[in-house]
This record gives C-alpha cells, sequence and structure tokens, in this order.
C-alpha cells in the first residue's frame, strides 16, 4: 500500500476545544475526492486503552466514510479492535517485525528522526517513515534537520514522510526534496478552517488525482 501524501497526526489539546471528530470530519472534508491520499494517526499518548478504543472507532467511522485510512500509535491491540489500517511505531514501540507476526494486515509506519533510524526502518519492513523534524516548530524548539538530511534519507529505499513545522509555505519544498508526502499536526488541528487547510495542503504536495 502507497505511503499517504498527508499524514494528519492528532492532538485533541491543539483543536481549541473542539471533539476531535470532527476536526477530522472537516480535514477529510476538505480532501475531497483525494481523501484516499489521507491517513490521520490517531496518538493520543495520554489515553488509557478503553477511551482511546472509543475514540479510534469514532474516527474509523469518520475516515472509512470519506475514504481516508486510520492509523493508531503504538496500540496494535487498540488498531486491530477499531478495525483501522495501520499503526504508527516509535522508538519505543514494538518492532516491525513483531507487528507483522501479531497483525500481518497491518501497514507499519516508523517515525525517525536521524539516517541511523531510517536504516533501521527500512531494514524492518517499515510501510513508510516520517522523519524531522525538518522544519522549526514550538513542539521541538532549537532542533530541526533541514531540507539537505532529509533530501539525505530518502535515498535509503523507504518511502519518507517530512515532518515538522509543515504547512502551506513550505509543504511543497519536501516533496521537491523527495519526499514521498508530509504528515501534519498544528497546522490542521488547529486551523480555523480546517477543510482549506487541507485542500491548500494537498494543492502544495500536488497530490494525484485518482
Amino acid at each position: 500500500m502507497a505511503a499517504p501524501r498527508l499524514y494528519l497526526i492528532t492532538d485533541r489539546a491543539a483543536t481549541g476545544g473542539r471533539p476531535l471528530d470532527q476536526v477530522v470530519a472537516q480535514a477529510l472534508a476538505g480532501a475531497g475526492e483525494q481523501a484516499a491520499q489521507v491517513a490521520v494517526q490517531l496518538r493520543e499518548k495520554d489515553m488509557e486503552g478503553r477511551a482511546l478504543l472509543e475514540l479510534a472507532r469514532s474516527l474509523r467511522a469518520v475516515t472509512a466514510a470519506a475514504g481516508a485510512r486510520l492509523f493508531v500509535n503504538d496500540r496494535v491491540d487498540v488498531a486491530l479492535a477499531a478495525g483501522a489500517d495501520g499503526v504508527h511505531l516509535g522508538g519505543r514501540s514494538l518492532a516491525p517485525a513483531d507487528v507483522r507476526a501479531l497483525a500481518p494486515r497491518l501497514s507499519v509506519g516508523v517515525s525517525t528522526h536521524t539516517r541511523a533510524e531510517v536504516e533501521r526502518a527500512a531494514a524492518a519492513g517499515a510501510d513508510f517513515v516520517v522523519f524531522g523534524p525538518v522544519f522549526a516548530t514550538p513542539s521541538k524548539p532549537g532542533i530541526h534537520t533541514g531540507l539537505d538530511q532529509l533530501a539525505q534519507v530518502i535515498a535509503l529505499g523507504v518511502p519518507v514522510l517530512a515532518l515538522g513545522g509543515i504547512d502551506e509555505k513550505n509543504a511543497h519544498q519536501c516533496i521537491l526534496a523527495g519526499a514521498s508526502g508530509v504528515a501534519c499536526i498544528r497546522s490542521v488541528m488547529s486551523a480555523t478552517k480546517i477543510d482549506k487547510s487541507v485542500s491548500s495542503l494537498l494543492a502544495c504536495v500536488g497530490a494525484i488525482h485518482s
């Protein structure tokens, strides 16, 4: 399965009090016919299992209606129970091979920050990696890789999505550097006009019409 062109990572603390399922629904409305090129990662690390599963099922209904994919951060059990399309792994998560053994139907994305981590994820059979932060971002002040490092890891044999300070002003630069797509949090979750933000981002990354 191809890597998403736009990877929307949730953060309910960034929505300004708007319910997360409504924010995601508005985002996917902005994707329109290109929703198949969008994936949503449910990344709410502070939630306990039962509440997370309830939210995952709600987002599964929203993403399925739009034709988009749903990934669950770290929790393979929740991804399976919710009928999600994939799981997203971090540095302390299960290895991709372990996820394949438990749930061979799930796609696997992996968070990376260095060339070595991208190499390991590629060797482990990740479907795609998220690499960053590429640009400056409030969540990681003073730390960003820049476009040069992004371009270097793109040659390592696994689709790379750029993350970190991505917005409508710089998303296309990541595609020009060779990224398969971009990943966003605040530029969508905190947007005033969520649907327009998503449609603009998809235009910036040159989403392919089906």
